[in-house]
């Protein structure tokens, strides 16, 4: 599937990751907002223990694609790869996003660990300006949905 975002038609590489715990988007960005979840900019990161080996794709233009109640529902761009260090001494890697929150088309995702490479040729569609202010469907519908091409 072809994606329509800004930052996608020069995107080299995507990725895609659970947001474990969010029974919505606007949960997602709630958390997103906390301090624990900004890196000392301010900018909202997701602290992952595996860094990207394929970064430098990643930072040409890519996002990550949120999966939230099965269904890829919203991308943020991702600005950088920060190391950071643990209260415990491990070393880890900060994915440092764009705070803007971009819906797109809902699409079914398995349930999987960690963050997985996405293709920008298999990234689902940003929602139009319009379509992305409108309410959630319930997430079983927009599944259905999305499952038999509607959405």
């Amino acid at each position: 599937m072809r994606t329509s975002g800004v930052d996608d038609v020069t995107a080299k590489l995507h990725l895609q990751k659970l947001s474990v715990g969010s029974e919505t988007v606007e949960a997602m960005a709630r958390w997103q907002s906390q301090k624990r979840a900004q890196t000392a900019d301010g900018c909202p990161c997701h602290i992952t223990r595996m860094r990207p080996k394929r970064e430098a794709e990643l930072l040409q233009g890519g996002s990550i694609y949120w999966v939230v109640k099965r269904l890829i529902q919203c991308r943020q761009r991702i600005l950088r790869l920060d190391e950071v260090q643990g209260g415990d001494g491990i070393r880890r890697c900060a994915i440092v996003l764009d705070p803007q929150i971009i819906r797109v088309t809902p699409v079914p995702k398995r349930p999987f660990q960690g963050w997985r490479y996405l293709k920008p040729e298999d990234a689902p569609r940003d929602l139009p300006e319009g379509r992305a202010q409108e309410e959630d469907l319930p997430p079983e519908l927009s599944a259905a949905l999305a499952e038999i091409g509607v959405l």
